[in-house]
């Protein structure tokens, strides 16, 4: 059996500068399956080179629902600790993503954002993000959706599009939107500090267990506050599902690859 983290950021800098440390560590937590997902055209490259060197590692390419709108946020004045070279127009995002998506196990993270977005950009956001949405059912490849502070609207965008193979990355809106979510025949990833996040705590104890992941969303997230998180410490939302759920360590991670595998189609 084999542990797996379906939301990583192996690429930021706090991590890529130890990559054989915290590989080394998530191998040693059984971790077997590492997704590593991308923002923007240069990080996708980064993400691939990465999962070309390291086997655990699968490559998700995504555009981070801010770098979406990034070049019209720098224009109202907003920035968001972008390089230069890192700050591309949509079009040429998308570009890239149609023409490297076959190379990746997913399309993500893309999304909604109305937290750092401006509402003036919002009409562009969600543009995109349908156009990335019908990217990946022509590339028949899962969707790892971003959605913070536009939960409701994602969902309402991901149903008219048809999108039924997704998986919603740290979702932080209400329980109970959150298992509506569910009914829909979608996934949710739990972060590795549910053990100190009540709301995240209540989504892994009452969604249907067929509908739980795990992510880190490292170097975020940790389950220690104040440390960067890694991949080995998706171990302890598995422990805490074991306490929560009344079953053996073991039984939960088998449900669990099975959930991988529904989504991914292969095997954690």
């Amino acid at each position: 059996m084999g542990l797996f983290d379906v939301h990583a950021h192996l690429t930021d800098p706090r991590l890529a500068a130890r990559e054989d440390e915290v590989l080394a560590r998530a191998s040693a937590a059984g971790v077997t399956t590492i997704i590593s997902n991308g923002l923007h055209p240069a990080d996708n490259e980064r993400v691939a080179a990465l999962a070309a060197r390291a086997s655990s590692v699968r490559p998700a390419f995504g555009l981070y629902p801010v770098d979406a709108v990034l070049p019209q946020m720098r224009e109202l004045g907003l920035e968001m600790g972008r390089d230069d070279d890192e700050v591309v127009g949509a079009e040429e995002a998308v570009a890239w993503l149609g023409a490297h998506l076959q190379d990746a196990v997913a399309l993500g993270e893309v999304g909604l954002d109305r937290y750092w977005v401006p509402a003036a950009l919002w009409e562009q956001q969600e543009e995109v993000f349908r156009r990335l949405i019908r990217l990946a059912l022509d590339f028949d490849k899962p969707i790892i959706v971003h959605s913070r502070k536009a939960e409701r609207r994602a969902l309402e965008v991901l149903t008219e599009e048809g999108a039924e193979r997704v998986d919603w990355h740290c979702f932080s809106s209400k329980v109970k939107l959150g298992r509506t979510i569910a009914t829909h025949g979608h996934w949710l990833s739990i972060p590795a500090n549910a053990g100190r996040a009540e709301s995240f705590r209540r989504l892994l104890e009452t969604l249907p267990r067929d509908k739980v992941l795990l992510e880190t969303d490292c170097p975020y997230l940790s389950p220690v506050k104040g440390t960067d998180n890694e991949p080995a410490n998706v171990a302890h939302t598995v422990a805490l599902a074991a306490q929560l759920w009344d079953c053996p360590e073991e039984r939960v991670v088998d449900q669990l690859e099975q959930n991988f595998e529904a989504l991914f189609g292969f095997a954690p």
